[in-house]
């Protein structure tokens, strides 16, 4: 999710993005993201085939809470660097 809240990606972007990620495990998330309603999937009539994904609505509505978390994060890290 934090790839596509920078916009729509195709998969090898996304796997590029996501070092160490196997194709077989991004596959499963994005299709149970986008089961969910979280994730919209566009499939190009062209050869070879161009898939894109990115966020639908309620996807894009998870940001508040994403950055959030990565606030948390961040201030946590630092505290723990200085303890």
């Amino acid at each position: 999710m934090r790839e596509l809240l920078n916009g729509t990606k195709r998969f090898n972007e996304l796997r590029r993005a996501l070092n160490g990620v196997s194709q077989k495990v991004l596959t499963q998330h994005l299709r149970s993201m986008e089961e969910s309603g979280i994730v919209s999937r566009h499939v190009y009539a062209e050869v070879p085939p161009r898939v894109e994904y990115s966020l639908t609505d309620l996807g894009q509505s998870l940001k508040p809470i994403i950055d959030a978390m990565w606030k948390w994060g961040e201030l946590y890290k630092e505290k723990t660097q200085h303890d």
